[in-house]
């Protein structure tokens, strides 16, 4: 995969139709500016914050290159 194609890449994020079957607890610490800026998106979709973070963290394991210079 081309690493300056994969910079350009933008999530759209569209009406819900994530359910997962099974599910874990973690916990994270984030900045107040992260934080805002999810809870922002979060009304902008008209979804709760977990629906939120889970669909970042999905779309960020999806498409991170181990660079491994």
């Amino acid at each position: 995969m081309d690493k300056n194609n994969n910079e350009n890449k933008k999530l759209i994020i569209t009406p819900k139709k994530y359910k997962a079957e099974s599910t874990t607890i973690i916990s994270a610490r984030v900045s107040m500016e992260l934080m805002e800026k999810i809870e922002d998106i979060a009304k902008k979709t008209n979804r709760n914050r977990n629906e939120i973070i889970q669909i970042l963290l999905d779309f960020a394991v999806d498409n991170t290159i181990i660079d491994e210079k």
